[in-house]
């Protein structure tokens, strides 16, 4: 029995010594031609600003943004300024109309106002599903439809845009007067 345990260690005793080192926290060799330079000089060399520093992105502009189809824009004579809705705010259950722009391939989403101030402009539609299925209920029906609209508005060179999430038809019932 013996015999067989001095064996085993006389085979096993080459895999104990194939045992990997353990790695080392400094490098063996230092680099050739790399001068070493001191903690304090390559901190403040990388906080102070570059000699040639690119140019800095300024917003586009502060304050309330015109609406680019308002004002002097506008077809109808004497016609207010109007500013835009910023970007990403969320347009939810408003009634509007689909009508096609005049000067775009896009469509145009026309707000009913609140017969008060009407001051909301109309907003180029994003196209998506929801337009598809617009123009298609629209093609379809034999009359001018409204839609309650959800969505969200973008902005882009002096106009509003809307990516619309959900379209509603309000049904004849609720159009009639």
């Amino acid at each position: 029995m013996r015999l067989v345990y001095v064996i085993g260690i006389i085979l096993l005793a080459p895999l104990a010594f194939a045992q990997p080192k353990p790695a080392a926290t400094q490098p063996t060799t230092r680099p050739t031609g790399v001068k070493a330079v001191p903690p304090s000089e390559l901190l403040d060399s990388l906080l102070k600003p570059p000699a040639t520093a690119g140019q800095v992105l300024q917003p586009i502009q502060e304050g309330p943004v015109i609406d680019a189809t308002t004002g002097k824009n506008a077809v109808a004579p004497g016609a207010p300024q109007l500013n835009l809705v910023r970007e990403g705010s969320p347009i939810i259950g408003k009634t509007a109309r689909l009508t096609k722009s005049s000067d775009t391939q896009f469509s145009e989403l026309t707000f009913e106002s609140d017969g008060k101030a009407m001051k909301d402009p109309p907003m180029l539609i994003l196209p998506n599903l929801t337009l598809m299925r617009m123009e298609a209920a629209v093609a379809g029906a034999s009359r001018d439809l409204k839609f309650i609209v959800a969505g969200t508005v973008t902005e882009y060179k002096g106009r509003n845009y809307i990516l619309l999430d959900k379209a509603v038809a309000v049904p004849d019932v609720a159009q009639q007067f």
